[in-house]
This record gives C-alpha cells, structure tokens and sequence, in this order.
C-alpha cells in the first residue's frame, strides 16, 4: 500500500479545495456580507491549505498508485473535501448544526441536492454560491479535475477515475489520462458556460443564472429559491434547464464523438438511444395520466417534460410539486429514479446501460428457453460484453440491492410511512435529492435525527461513488496494510 501517495494527492485535493474557496470569499466582500461570514471562509480556506500543504509537501519517490489505492484516495478525499466544505456553514452560524452542514454540503458534492434548510433565500449569497458550486465540483469529479491539472500523471490515474466517474463501462478518449481529464472537463466547462449564456438572455439575473447552470451540468438541483424554480415562473428558463439537464444525463464521451464529428458512433449508441426512449414514454404517460388536471397542453408538456428529465438525471428541480399526481405518475417517478443517466454522466441511480445490459439479459433467458442448445451472447453497440463486465454488473446490483433495504431498514425507526422512507432512501442512494410525502419537492430532511442524517449522508456517497470506494473503508484487511 503507497500510503506516502496517498497522503500526497489527499493533500492536493484540500490545497485544491482551498482555492475553490477564494471564490466565495471575494464574494463575501463583494456583496457586503458580514465580518463572520468573511472569517468563515477565511479559516477554512486557512485550515484546508495548511493541512493540504503538509501532507503534500514532498512528492513521493514512488508514485505508481493500483485498484485499492485508487478507491481509497477516491473515499477518503470525498469525505475530507465535505467535512472542511461544511465549515462554512456552521461557522457562519447560518446552519447551526455540524451535522446539518456535514448533510448539506455531502449532499452538494455528491450532486444529490437534498436540503436540510426550511428557508434557502436566509442564505447569504457567498454561501449560496459555495453551496451550488459543490456541485459543479462533484459533477465531474474533483480526482478528475486534479489528474487534469497535475503535471505528473501516468496511466496509474486509471484507478482512480475508475472509482470516481460513474457507471459501469469506462472507455479513454486519448491515450493519456491527464489529457482524457481535461477533455472532459472542457466540455463540462463549455456546457456550463453555454447554459449561464441562455438562462441569462432569458432574463434570470446573472448570479441566479451562474448557480442554477452549476446545479443542471452537475445534475444537482440545488435552489436559490424557497420554490426552486418554480419561482421564475418562465417557460423558456425550464425548457433551458430541461434540455440541460438530459444533455448532463448523457455519456459525455458522446459529447467529444460530437467534436470528431463521429455522429455515426452517437446515433448508434444503444445506452443513448434506450436513454431518450425511455424519457419520450415517461413523458407520453404521464401527460395521458395527469391531463385532465390541465387546462393548457403546453402548461402540461412543460411541467412533464421538465419534471421526467429532472427526475431521470437525477436533478432534483422541481417547478411543480408531483407529490400530488396520481400513483401511476408517482410510480414513473420512482422507476425513473433508479434508472438515473447514461454511464459517464453527472447522474446518479443504477444507470441506464446497467439497467439496459439487464433486460438483455432476460431476453436471451428467454430465448434459451426456446432453443437451449443455442449460445447467446450479450451485445452492447455491437460488441459481445466480457465476463468479466458481466459480473462486476451483477455483484453491483447486489450488492446495491442489499444495501439499499438496510439503509431503509434504518431510516423506518423514525419515519411515519414505508414511502417516506423508501423514497428518501431512493432520493439520497440515486443522488436525486427530492423523494416523496414528507421530502417530497415542497419539504426536506430537516425533521431526521442527526444519527440518519449520518446514515443519508453515507447513503449519497455510496450512490455517488457506487458503492465499493466506500465500502473499502470497512475492510479490516485494509488497516492491516497500511500499518
């Protein structure tokens, strides 16, 4: 185990983190906030940098870094960023609680978007600001962001984007991982650019336009308004962060096939294909199912169109409250859920080419049936999918499966109904933020115990991460090595 490595790029992560910071703190003195709210930044960008700088002071002789170092930096560093990115907050005293802070900003990383606050718009807006930008940063991942501007990197960096970009295929665009990163990220950066340009000709002021694309490229959804928003009350703003938001739930390799202009390879694309497949059935039943609560077609559509593709990428904004359609909708909802976005996205839940490889797995069940002498073989945009493929999708879904009902096996102890508890279950796991009945779109998590607000908080880093860079830090092997 290369535990000098380890404490190295944990220590970039946090002097990364503490420049991240100086943003809200010119922010501070920009908007005139107040002096503890200017020393809150001020100390935890003091605090991230010092220990950031003595753990990454030297760089280690040994730099080669395999499968456990990866997922582990990946754990540890989620956990360290959230833990000094809630400081902030509490010390600001603008979220009294640690533990409220800890959820919010966890909440924000993992691009979740579930809230603990009653009252957003009490927020100052440098805190806002760091609030959604944590989305932006764990969007693409923070570990892939360093790898994109270390000026050291080998293909032993394959481990650790492995842990951090979600989904179960992993496929390079260029040879190099340094140069694969920043492709990736300046195509996120440019999807976020573009979509402050479009909120901000339509008229959404531009610190609201700049926070809410953080929140649609990073599929986060945290709000600046106590409405989310529906505040605005714009078709135009909703038809922008819709699009946005599906755009965000794609494979953002495709994104680069597009700047090759390799459009064969996207439109052949069997994940993006059942993605949009999935989203234009969603829509059309719920638009039957709901219609009669509607007088105008096109409020209908909108608020469909806008809430299918918030709830499948795993957003989380909301402009109406779907608490209040009928079961059939609510049910789409939650399918939607845990289906989530392409592998490769920023969105959270099972992904579609898992979900895709399983349904292709019972139809070639099915097909034994008829003819058992005859082999079948699984097939994803033409290619037979390895054994080994095959298998870490399997032990996932497992493993998914059981942690899953534990989690809501904890969380039942204090909620009212199984669907409050299955539902926050769902919204934190798949990182979607707004469940159903009491964290329905129009409530929150406020009302757990600080013992579950723990628990959640566990629950959106094993849905962000999927599950086994977490789980890692319960392995007595582990320790064992690293003495």
């Amino acid at each position: 185990m290369n535990t000098k490595m380890i404490k190295y790029i944990i220590g970039v992560i946090l002097k990364l983190e503490a420049s991240f910071m100086l943003i809200p703190l010119f922010l501070s003195f920009f908007y005139k906030e107040s002096n503890l709210v200017k020393f809150s930044h001020s100390i935890t960008i003091f605090l991230s940098f010092i220990i950031g700088f003595s753990l990454s002071r030297k760089t280690p002789e040994n730099t080669k870094i395999f499968a456990k170092e990866g997922l582990l930096i990946v754990s540890l560093s989620w956990i360290l960023l959230s833990l000094f990115a809630a400081l902030p907050f509490f010390i600001s005293r603008q979220i009294p609680s640690y533990i409220d802070a800890f959820f919010e900003v966890v909440s924000g990383f993992t691009t979740t978007g579930a809230s603990i606050l009653t009252n957003v718009e009490a927020l100052d807006n440098s805190l806002l600001f760091w609030r959604s930008f944590t989305h932006l940063v764990g969007g693409m991942g923070v570990l892939v962001l360093a790898l994109a501007i270390l000026p050291k990197n080998n293909n032993q960096a394959l481990h650790i984007m492995k842990a951090e970009v979600p989904g179960p295929t992993f496929g390079k665009l260029v040879a190099k991982m340094s140069y694969n990163s920043r492709i990736l990220y300046m195509i996120y950066i440019f999807i976020t650019l573009l979509i402050i340009f479009f909120l901000f000709i339509g008229g959404m002021p531009l610190f609201d336009s700049v926070v809410h694309a953080f929140g649609t490229v990073g599929t986060g959804g945290f709000g600046i308004k106590n409405t989310s928003i529906a505040y605005y009350n714009n078709p135009y703003i909703e038809y922008v962060l819709g699009i946005g938001m599906l755009l965000c739930g794609m494979n953002f390799n495709l994104f680069y096939a597009l700047i090759l202009k390799n459009f064969k390879q996207v439109l052949k694309n069997e994940e993006l294909r059942f993605y949009l497949g999935v989203v234009s059935i969603s829509i059309i039943l719920i638009c039957i199912n709901i219609s009669s609560s509607y007088e105008s077609f096109s409020k209908l559509f909108r608020d469909v169109f806008f809430t299918v593709s918030s709830i499948i990428t795993t957003t989380g904004f909301a402009t109406v409250d779907f608490d209040k359609w009928p079961i059939f909708s609510k049910t789409i909802l939650l399918i939607l859920m845990f289906i989530g976005g392409c592998a490769g996205s920023t969105a959270g839940g099972l992904k579609v080419s898992r979900i895709l490889v399983l349904f292709k797995t019972c139809i070639n069940e099915l097909k034994k049936i008829s003819t058992p002498n005859r082999i079948f073989s699984i097939k994803m945009d033409g290619k037979p999918i390895s054994k080994d493929l095959f298998n870490s999708i399997s032990t996932y879904l497992i493993l998914y499966i059981f942690i899953f009902f534990l989690i809501v096996l904890s969380v039942s102890f204090e909620t009212k109904t199984f669907t409050e508890a299955f539902s926050a279950v769902a919204a934190t796991f798949n990182n979607i933020g707004p469940g159903l009945e009491a964290v329905g779109p129009t409530g929150n998590f406020s009302h757990f115990s600080d013992f579950n607000k723990i628990i959640l908080s566990l629950s959106m880093l094993l849905g962000r991460l999927e599950i086994f860079p977490i789980l890692i830090l319960f392995s007595p092997s582990l320790y064992k090595k690293l003495k």
